[in-house]
């Protein structure tokens, strides 16, 4: 009955108020880089490969990269390969006070499966879901005292999954962000096959208080993608995209301006007055996301109008109100927070693309 009516509730929700984080001033962005398994944990063998190898080597690199960046602090949860238990490593980010958590695994099927994939903490859609979790969970067998550790947990039962989801409802909507830029950078930059942003009941994400998103960078088990993951080349491409995908989130959450990585060769872009301060500018309030597709009345978001909808990747965003300056917009996220989207905050579009916001725009 209790199974039944959490996942009714959760039907119900639908979609998922956005909590905005904001960093303080002189504090800088923490990324927590968790590389899978590790020690006598070797995660899947496809191909006789190690994912504990190929997911130190990706955090490894992907932490170098995220070093470079001004105001980013990057820590890792292991720097060599060793075992850390589940909640050690959630243990880790708290200590750290993390901004976001990524850990990073490679996948295995028993088809000639392939491509990449993003999840977040939450019920599983499906029973691939449940595979993958239940595979990444089943770590927690070689711990001693682990139904003790785990409050009576079993990744082979899917109604414990129940127990995880409410743990991390607070940071939902911002793990769906973080997910969906890291999905999107493999996507545009790679050509990764999309396996989109999914919910499953991952027990590593279950105890972090922050954001927090597991990365299945590929299937070790396919022949062409296990070699792609093991090799240098195909390691670099994967960490420079999560770490672009990282940038790009923090850079929504701050304002900042992003224009690619400090390693990167291409030309940045201008920041000139006359871009900063262009009248084309549009500021929205975000005060949702969502997986699913609401119609845009006024009666399924508390009266609020107008409402815009804007899909990027497999996530539609709803934005309450179109104003001509940050001041204004910023005003009116009082109206959305008075009804209840206590998340709501201001984005800005130029040429119906999304855009960081500047110090200058904010002034203007």
């Amino acid at each position: 009955m209790r199974l039944i009516l959490f996942a009714f509730l959760f039907a119900l929700l639908g979609f998922v108020y956005p909590c905005k984080l904001h960093a303080q001033k002189d504090k800088p962005f923490t990324v927590v880089l968790d590389a899978g398994h590790g020690g006598k944990d070797p995660g899947n063998r496809g191909n006789n490969y190690f994912e504990k190898k190929i997911a130190l080597n990706i955090a490894l690199k992907t932490g170098a990269l995220l070093k470079k960046e001004k105001g980013v602090k990057v820590v890792y949860t292991r720097t060599s390969d060793r075992y850390i238990t589940l909640n050690g490593r959630a243990n880790i980010a708290n200590k750290a006070k993390a901004d976001l958590f990524v850990s990073i695994h490679c996948d295995a099927h028993n088809s000639n499966a392939y491509g990449a994939g993003t999840f977040v903490l939450g019920l599983h859609r499906n029973t691939d879901n449940f595979r993958i979790a239940q595979k990444e969970n089943a770590v927690i067998f070689l711990e001693e005292d682990y139904e003790k550790e785990y409050d009576g947990f079993d990744p082979n039962n899917p109604e414990s999954v129940i127990s995880l989801v409410l743990m991390q409802e607070d940071y939902l909507n911002q793990s769906i962000e973080a997910a969906n830029y890291i999905q999107q950078s493999f996507v545009k930059n790679l050509k990764r096959k999309n396996r989109t942003v999914k919910q499953a009941g991952f027990l590593v994400l279950r105890n972090t208080y922050m954001p927090s998103v597991l990365v299945e960078t590929g299937f070790l088990t396919n022949s062409k993608e296990g070699a792609y993951l093991n090799s240098k080349r195909g390691q670099n491409e994967i960490s420079r995209s999560i770490a672009n995908a990282i940038m790009k989130y923090k850079s929504s959450l701050d304002g900042t301006l992003f224009t690619g990585l400090v390693m990167d060769d291409a030309p940045k872009q201008s920041t000139s007055s006359s871009q900063t301060t262009s009248p084309s500018f549009i500021y929205r309030i975000q005060i949702a996301a969502s997986t699913k597709k609401i119609e845009t009345k006024s009666y399924n978001f508390k009266g609020l109008s107008p409402i815009t909808r804007i899909k990027k990747g497999s996530l539609y965003r709803y934005y309450y109100g179109s104003f001509s300056s940050y001041k204004t917009a910023e005003s009116a996220v009082k109206k959305a927070k008075a009804k209840g989207y206590r998340g709501a905050y201001v984005k800005a579009f130029k040429n119906a693309k999304e855009v960081s916001i500047t110090p200058e725009m904010k002034s203007e």
